[in-house]
């Protein structure tokens, strides 16, 4: 009994844990809607791109290209740069989540920063609450992110034109909040800086989404300097 106790009690604690989380950022998911709309894209689209993408960085990379008349590819090409730290997640977690067959694409579909996030800061809890609360963060941000898409899309399309209602301005406010919380230190700070005049710099002279993909250069010499 006391077993089954302490048991649940860990359960709930991860999930209360799982939950802060996935709420406020699927919530999140309706600024991304706006913007989709605002870029462009239909209803329909920006529910596709939450649904089949679900990276929110690459969904916002790929609807600010578009709507500053990039091409697909250069909007593709963005996107999985974006997402390539997901990748880093997985190598990561699949230790620890030990999944196999039809279970191992869905944990890869919810393998993002806040699932891991979560997950990782478990660990003091044992493998077990680490699954529990990959697999919580993972799904309740997955349903909260797509809820509000649709919200979000629906709201903007209702309203008219998005651009009078200053929801233009949605995917370069969702990016800078996005990117603020994750400069900590000033690696992260000089990283932005120089990133931000090596895109400005580019812009007259390269396609829309080009010198956003032009700064992963900023990293790759930071980190090899670090």
């Amino acid at each position: 009994m006391g077993q089954n106790s302490c048991v649940s009690f860990e359960r709930r604690t991860v999930l209360r844990d799982s939950l802060s989380v996935a709420i406020p950022v699927g919530s999140y998911g309706a600024a991304f809607g706006a913007a989709a709309v605002a870029g462009g894209f239909s209803v329909l689209q920006a529910c596709a791109l939450s649904l089949l993408l679900f990276s929110g960085a690459s969904q916002f990379a790929v609807v600010g290209v578009m709507a500053g008349g990039g091409t697909p590819l250069s909007a593709i090409a963005t996107g999985a740069l974006l997402g390539i730290r997901n990748g880093l997640y997985g190598m990561r977690m699949a230790p620890i989540l030990k999944l196999s067959g039809i279970r191992r694409f869905l944990g890869a579909q919810i393998t993002i920063d806040e699932s891991t996030g979560v997950a990782l800061s478990q660990e003091s809890r044992g493998e077990d609450a680490m699954r529990y609360g990959f697999f919580a963060t993972g799904i309740g941000v997955f349903i909260f992110w797509n809820l509000f898409t649709f919200i979000g899309a629906l709201g903007a399309n209702s309203i008219g034109d998005p651009s009078s209602w200053g929801l233009d301005a949605a995917v370069p406010a969702a990016f800078l909040g996005l990117v603020w919380p994750r400069l900590v230190n000033n690696k992260t700070r000089i990283a932005a800086l120089l990133s931000v005049l090596l895109a400005l710099s580019l812009t007259p002279f390269l396609g829309a989404g080009l010198p956003i993909i032009a700064t992963v250069l900023i990293a790759l010499v930071i980190g090899w300097k670090s």
